[in-house]
């Protein structure tokens, strides 16, 4: 076969083979364009995966910031109550000190009272009420 004849012999086949290239390039193409779909959907689902992962993440952490926060506001307001609670006590302690001291003054300074009555009168004090008898310590009905 000389290169004349293998140039018309492949000259003949061209009305074959210029169809079948062309449905191998078209398919080719197609493979192609299908790939590059296939690989675009499974990018954008992916994102849309970690996107939704971002912004679950991003919802625990505003959930347990919040929880803090109002956890910090709860002790906070717990503590300015035991403050409170700590002065008011600080306080009645005080009041009940300044009462007992005052008690045991108005006490002694009834004694002094009743020891002088006793003096001029030169006959026992009046019997004290019933109720400061008790606090004075006599013997009173």
């Amino acid at each position: 076969m000389t290169e004349e004849a293998l140039v018309e012999w492949l000259i003949s086949l061209a009305p074959v083979l210029s169809p079948l290239f062309g449905m191998t390039g078209v398919l080719g193409g197609a493979w192609m364009v299908y790939r590059q779909t296939n690989r675009r959907t499974e990018t954008e689902a992916e994102t849309a995966e970690a996107t939704t992962f971002v912004t679950s993440v991003q919802n625990v952490t505003n959930g347990f910031t919040q929880l803090l926060e109002q956890q910090r506001e709860t002790n906070a307001k717990t503590l300015e109550r035991v403050t409170t609670l700590e002065n008011r006590v600080e306080r009645l302690e005080e009041e009940q000190r300044q009462w007992r001291r005052w008690k045991a003054a108005a006490v002694e300074y009834i004694h002094q009272l009743r020891a002088l009555v006793a003096k001029l009168y030169e006959r026992p004090a009046p019997t004290p009420p019933r109720e400061i008898a008790e606090d004075l310590g006599d013997d009173a009905p």
